[in-house]
């Protein structure tokens, strides 16, 4: 008589496989059982699949039936999957979990004060506290999510984490009183910072002179990852909100990025989406042609900001390549600067920066305390 063939796809469990091995030898559960040792409650129960196959006993029947123990193995590991994608109970937010806890630091936001729960394990407290940061009824709604049924464009190309970090931004900047905004309050308030950039202390005023014009200056800690420095947005079309980390805490870094984003408010950029700047530093993010140009402009604006284009092209046709800090401080003098914002100028131009690193002081212990503060141990009081 022919070999059966114990490859047949016939055979779906492993107590399949064994009856009809039993069969082709004429052998009874009886005959096996007492060729395994094993009694015959036992033979019948694997024979009908109510005890799973194990290795031991797949190699066991390997010796019997002279059939691979791989084959058994196998059969049973297709059982238990079929079996247990029956008894799963269908969960459509599992996949939205798994896009959260996945993409977002929530260990972060739970220590930042972000979100009211014990810790990440805490996943009840988590998701409803998710809800009430992002503005959702449903978790499957959160903006950034593949399915969600809604989504405002905050910002095109922002991560997860970056989005995050927006939303913080926005809820704070909802609260916050400042004056009518107007074309002409942002140009004066650029006039106004110009003017205190020789002296570091001076730029406490900022704070004070941008709300005085209308916008809504926050600072947010950034996320892990996120490498955000700034961001231009509008609350109603009507108040313009600038938002920065201050990740990097150098004199020429802040004025850099503010009038970065100054600049934007100035040519009423982020309208109907945010102007997420991420490292500005940095090679720019892939986007569309019409963001390019703008962050461009508003890039040229700052740096024109920092050090006049011309001034710095003749300022580097005449010293290079040697740049002491005697010709460093005598040109930040004649412009009026502090010499580290001509020292970060000059990095960026020579992408040298390593050069005149002590020029470059620290400003944000200084900016911080008249300024709408959000990290650093400090958790902003939404709400309150």
């Amino acid at each position: 008589m022919e070999r059966m063939n114990h490859l047949d796809e016939q055979y779906r469990t492993p107590g399949q496989l064994i009856a009809a091995l039993l069969q082709e030898k004429g052998w009874s559960q009886r005959v096996l059982s007492l060729i395994l040792g094993i009694d015959e409650r036992t033979i019948s129960n694997i024979v009908s699949d109510k005890r799973p196959m194990n290795a031991k006993l797949a190699v066991t029947l390997e010796s019997v039936f002279d059939v691979p123990a791989e084959r058994f193995m196998e059969l049973q590991k297709t059982y238990d999957l079929a079996v247990a994608r029956i008894e799963d109970r269908p969960d459509p937010e599992r996949a939205t979990r798994a896009h959260l806890f996945g993409d977002l630091p929530i260990a972060a936001m739970i220590q930042r004060g972000w979100i009211e729960a014990k810790d990440v394990r805490d996943a009840e407290n988590v998701q409803a506290s998710l809800q009430r940061f992002f503005g959702v009824n449903r978790l499957e709604d959160v903006e950034f999510l593949p399915h969600a049924a809604k989504r405002t464009d905050v910002s095109i190309n922002a991560t997860p984490v970056q989005l995050a970090w927006l939303y913080r931004v926005r809820a704070i900047a909802s609260e916050m009183m400042v004056a009518r905004y107007s074309q002409e309050a942002v140009e004066g308030a650029i006039r106004k910072i110009a003017e205190l950039r020789q002296h570091p202390e001076e730029l406490r005023k900022v704070p004070r002179i941008l709300a005085e014009a209308g916008i809504r200056f926050v600072i947010v800690e950034t996320l892990p990852s996120a490498k955000i420095d700034g961001v231009c947005f509008w609350l109603n079309d009507a108040s313009p909100v600038i938002g920065m980390t201050m990740r990097f805490d150098r004199i020429d870094n802040f004025l850099f990025v503010l009038r970065h984003e100054l600049e934007h408010v100035r040519r009423r950029d982020g309208l109907h989406q945010a102007m997420l700047d991420v490292d500005l530093d940095g090679a720019p993010p892939s986007t569309t042609a019409e963001v390019e140009a703008q962050e461009k402009l508003a890039n040229d604006a700052a740096a024109d900001f920092c050090v006049p284009k011309k001034m710095m092209d003749a300022f580097v046709a005449r010293k290079a390549p040697f740049f002491s800090e005697r010709d460093l401080i005598g040109f930040a003098r004649t412009l009026k600067v502090h010499p580290g914002v001509v020292a970060g100028q000059l990095q960026r131009r020579l992408e040298q920066y390593n050069r005149f690193r002590g020029h470059l002081v620290k400003i944000r212990e200084i900016v911080q305390p008249n300024a709408v503060v959000d990290g650093w141990g400090d958790i902003y009081p939404l709400g309150e």
